[in-house]
């Protein structure tokens, strides 16, 4: 009697009848309450009705109960799946198994059931298995595919792929599954194969355009990956991975307001999206809305409190603000993340808050290791040129802290022996720095529109003989470049002062104040000690014309003006404490500070009223062009400078304008560098070993005007006849270094750190 209701609610269950296929199943279950499939089916009736709660009943009854066929547990499993109930599943398939060993589907679907739980190892047993017993089965190679990823075996996966196309080449799936594995293994070009492979077979499956438009921007294609994402999106238009991803290409293309706009739709459709709001913040910050940023990142960590780099990135928008409230809290999250071995930081945000080289090194390196590694370029030619061939890499090549301090050295190599070549990635602004920046070298070369790749494969065709990166991982930065090993040598300098933690980069150049001897172990990049200070300076800069009043600065006439132009983030609350303590001690005195945000400034002002200090005697000096920042900088008295990360280029902008500048000699590269700008200078009395004797010196010199009067007439003296500001004496020992690293290489030698001797003239190359 049972066998034929079975039948019966079969047949009813097939022909799509489930109130009465369920009336029939449970006739059958009124005389037999443990008729296993009965019960599956029953289970399986409910969780197709959307009945959840019931469906577990039964599923849970059928549990209790023998498998009297393969087919019954093997159902059992199949919905015990679709409620995520996987090792229930698990325990169905293998009562299947048990009754039918070579059962196929069961294998597939444990398999699935395994990956869930992850098993990747059982699961790839399964599948093998089921592909051993059918090999032409698409779907077999598929989930191995799937299990070979999972065990981060990309390359075996392709191969299973590639199983799967060889028997079915029109089964879209794969190509997409193939496409993604080599996107993640950040081979861009042939994922974009594949995904085009896709689309020609569903030109309109708005994942494969999303995957389409994702390659495209790993190949910096941007604005073909826009309109990949656009054709995505008009197919469906809530793909929230295509409006982030859009998000990206936008952002990468400097259209920061539109990006904004694409992460706002993604949000609208997704409110907890990560990415959305990890990127929204990132793109805010690039705008100037600094408090945006920080809200987004914030809500971001509420998300994820792992997000990766979020929590860095936080705190560095915090202080764009000057907001210190989170500070402490924060580095010791910090610190406590990197000693855990977390990925919390971009490297560049280590040089503003960390005054440890170890911990910088670890974060340099941690950030590298998921970079790919391309097959090297060069493969050990020697080049027989000429002149020694150096390339120089960056994004700023015009307007910008770095070419105010190189321009000049480019202008000052020894055409004779050196053959300059500028790689620029960075905006073609038309600005007279630009002009003449261009006019200084032998080439320059715009490569905004190409890749990674194809800037490195320029370089190789060109046999470049040294490359310069200058700008390590600063804004706008390509480290992906000199990844792929364009040339012999490969250097980093000027623009980031810190490792970069790349076994590609062969050199550092700097000095033995910014990295003492024994330092050198916290780079992984060897060492090349320049003679004097690392930091190239140009003798051509000029202030404008005429005089600076402190009334047009709006300043006090008769004020003390201790001055502070760094970028507001490298002010911390420690060092902001003493400043206040100066003003407190220094009768008519006032701070003035860089205009950089509003948010900064009320901040700044409230955390003075804290102190103790009237907020009137902040002072805040809008940006303004560079001739005329040198010239107001002769109003101040005193420049006080910041730590852990010291003024670079501003520093040595207030030494030109004549402006006398105290530091303290910090931990790390970033937090040494004024220290070795006065020591090149003459002036390694104004560089204090600590922030109570950085303090103490300050207030000796505000209170003794003759002995401050005395330092500044020795700063104008020393500028025309100390080293720091001879542009020439610079690029010949930086060519001097050049010399060295060719001709190692030419011996075919490793390159190792060396010093350069102070009279070298890089008199020794020879062709």
């Amino acid at each position: 009697m049972s066998d034929v209701l079975l039948r019966n609610a079969y047949s009813q269950h097939r022909a799509g009848n489930l109130q009465e296929a369920a009336r029939l199943y449970g006739e059958i279950l009124k005389s037999d309450p443990h008729h296993f499939d009965a019960l599956c089916m029953l289970a399986l009736v409910h969780s197709e009705r959307g009945e959840r709660a019931e469906a577990a009943r039964s599923a849970d009854e059928a549990l209790k109960t023998s498998a009297r066929s393969p087919v019954g547990a093997y159902n059992l499993g199949c919905l015990l799946q679709t409620l995520d109930r996987h090792a229930d599943a698990l325990r169905s398939y293998d009562r299947a198994l048990a009754l039918r060993p070579n059962y196929f589907e069961a294998l597939i679907h444990r398999g699935i059931s395994l990956l869930e739980l992850n098993d990747f190892e059982q699961a790839l047993a399964a599948f093998d298995k089921a592909v051993n017993l059918r090999p032409r089965e698409v779907g077999a190679w598929i989930n191995r595919g799937n299990a070979l990823c999972s065990l981060g075996r990309p390359d075996q996966a392709l191969e299973a792929y590639d199983q799967g196309l060889a028997i079915k080449p029109d089964f879209v799936p794969l190509h997409m599954k193939r496409g993604i594995v080599l996107y993640q293994s950040k081979n861009h070009e042939q994922a974009l194969t594949s995904f085009n492979n896709a689309l020609a077979l569903d030109p309109r499956n708005a994942d494969a355009l999303f995957r389409r438009g994702d390659a495209l921007v790993g190949l910096q294609r941007y604005e073909e990956a826009l309109a990949s994402f656009d054709a995505c999106l008009a197919i469906k238009s809530d793909h929230v991975d295509a409006l982030v991803s859009r998000g990206v290409a936008l952002r990468a293309t400097g259209r920061l307001q539109e990006a904004c706009e694409s992460y706002n739709l993604a949000l609208q459709f997704k409110s907890d999206c990560i990415e959305a709001l990890v990127d929204r913040g990132t793109a805010l910050f690039e705008l100037g809305a600094y408090e945006e940023a920080v809200l987004d990142h914030e809500r971001a960590l509420e998300l994820d409190p792992d997000v990766p780099h979020v929590w860095g990135s936080l705190i560095r928008y915090r202080l764009q603000c000057c907001d210190w409230r989170a500070l402490e809290r924060g580095r010791a999250d910090i610190a406590a993340a990197m000693r855990a071995g977390k990925a919390i930081l971009e490297p560049s945000i280590t040089v503003a808050l960390s005054e440890s080289p170890l911990e910088q090194l670890q974060c340099a390196r941690r950030w590298s290791a998921g970079d790919s590694r391309p097959a090297a370029l060069w493969r050990g030619e020697r080049y027989r040129h000429a002149r020694i061939r150096v390339a120089y890499l960056s994004a700023d090549f015009r307007v910008h802290s770095t070419a105010f301090l190189i321009a000049g050295v480019f202008e000052h190599h020894d055409k004779a022996r050196f053959e300059t070549l500028a790689i620029s990635y960075g905006p073609d602004e038309a600005s007279e720095m630009h002009a003449r920046l261009a006019d200084a070298f032998d080439e320059f070369i715009d490569v905004r529109g190409k890749t990674d790749f194809e800037v490195a494969s320029l370089l190789r065709q060109r046999e470049v003989d040294i490359a310069v990166d200058l700008k390590g991982y600063t804004h706008d930065c390509r480290p992906g470049i000199l990844a792929c090993r364009p040339a012999p040598v490969q250097a980093h300098y000027l623009g980031y002062p810190c490792t970069m933690g790349k076994d590609c980069i062969d050199y550092l150049i700097a000095d033995r104040i910014v990295i003492p001897a024994d330092h050198q172990p916290y780079y992984s990049e060897n060492i090349v000690y320049l003679p004097d200070s690392y930091q190239a300076n140009d003798s051509k800069r000029r202030a404008s014309e005429g005089e600076a009043t402190r009334f047009d600065a709006g300043l006090p006439a008769s004020a003390f003006v201790f001055a502070s132009f760094n970028s507001v983030y490298k002010i911390t609350p420690e060092v902001f404490s003493v400043w206040m303590r100066l003003l407190r001690h220094v009768d008519d005195s006032v701070l003035w500070v860089l205009a950089d945000n509003v948010t900064a400034e009320r901040n700044l002002r409230r955390e003075a009223a804290t102190r103790g200090i009237a907020p009137e005697r902040l002072i805040f000096g809008p940006r303004v062009s560079y001739p005329d920042h040198l010239k107001r900088q002769r109003l101040a008295d005193l420049f006080l400078d910041t730590l852990p990360c010291n003024a670079h280029t501003t520093a040595s902008d207030a030494l030109w304008a004549g402006l006398p500048l105290i530091t303290v000699t910090g931990g790390t590269f970033a937090g040494r560098v004024a220290a070795s700008l006065l020591h090149a200078l003459g002036l390694p009395e104004l560089a204090t070993d600590s922030l109570d004797a950085y303090e103490a010196l300050a207030l000796e010199l505000a209170q003794d005007r003759p002995a401050l009067a005395t330092i500044r007439t020795k700063l104008a003296r020393n500028r025309e006849t100390h080293p720091l500001f001879d542009t020439w004496r610079f690029t010949r020992h930086l060519e001097a270094a050049y010399v060295n690293m060719w001709e190692r290489y030419q011996r075919g030698e490793a390159p190792i750190g060396f010093a350069v001797d102070p009279g070298a003239k890089a008199t020794s190359f020879r062709p």
